[in-house]
């Protein structure tokens, strides 16, 4: 029969292992971990000269996947003031996805450089 002393240290330890594996958050470490989230879905839509949105506010977290959806009767440019800045061309067409992330905190511009116009600010958060 074991001793108290080596049954208390099983369940100590045991009770130890569950507990880690137990967290509720997903784990992170950098920019190149595994962790996923949904998607922060931006659309965008370009029709005789007009654009909207107009400077929608979007919130999003550090790693997040952004995806912008445009549907574009002429071409333009798409450009991600993010640390590093993201360009994309703009083709006329319906449903183009450009996919993202952004590893720096703080506030990102999303602009159409022939428009001129800037389409989403995105909030960024650790």
């Amino acid at each position: 029969m074991p001793s108290v002393s080596r049954l208390c240290i099983s369940v100590l330890a045991l009770a130890v292992l569950v507990a880690g594996c137990a967290s509720s958050e997903p784990e992170r470490s950098g920019a190149s971990a595994s962790w996923t989230a949904e998607s922060v879905i931006v659309p965008v839509r370009i029709a005789d000269g007009a654009v909207t949105p107009a400077d929608a506010r979007f919130e999003a977290r550090v790693g997040q996947p952004i995806e912008i959806v445009v549907d574009s009767d002429t071409d333009d440019e798409l450009h991600v003031h993010a640390e590093p800045d993201h360009t994309f061309a703009v083709t006329p067409g319906t449903g183009e996805r450009f996919r993202f992330t952004v590893e720096v905190p703080g506030r990102v511009e999303i602009e159409l450089h022939h428009a001129g116009h800037t389409v989403a600010t995105l909030l960024v958060r650790e």
